[in-house]
């Protein structure tokens, strides 16, 4: 995905964080990042509101984690589909 905008930092760079960013795993200068590019960045700031949305959902209905080579696969699977919709930067 991008916007056609230019940014200090990629859209991909910034949608290829926002799960790390949702969970606050980024260092503080990386959050400072991608949040300014999420204020400037009007289809990257839709596009982490979805996720951020379907991440509450499977939270709510999952009491367990997710194993890491499901969500590996289920990454990888949404980056391709992106790919296949040509919206991948």
């Amino acid at each position: 995905m991008s916007c056609g905008n230019p940014h200090e930092t990629p859209c991909a760079d910034v949608l290829d964080r926002v799960y790390e960013y949702i969970d606050g795993e980024l260092d503080s200068q990386r959050v400072h990042v991608i949040k300014e590019h999420l204020d400037e960045c009007g289809p990257c700031l839709r596009e982490f509101g979805l996720e951020e949305a379907v991440k509450a959902i499977v939270k709510r209905s999952c009491s367990d984690p997710a194993p890491t080579d499901l969500r590996t696969k289920v990454l990888a699977h949404i980056a391709a589909a992106r790919h296949d919709m040509g919206t991948d930067g």
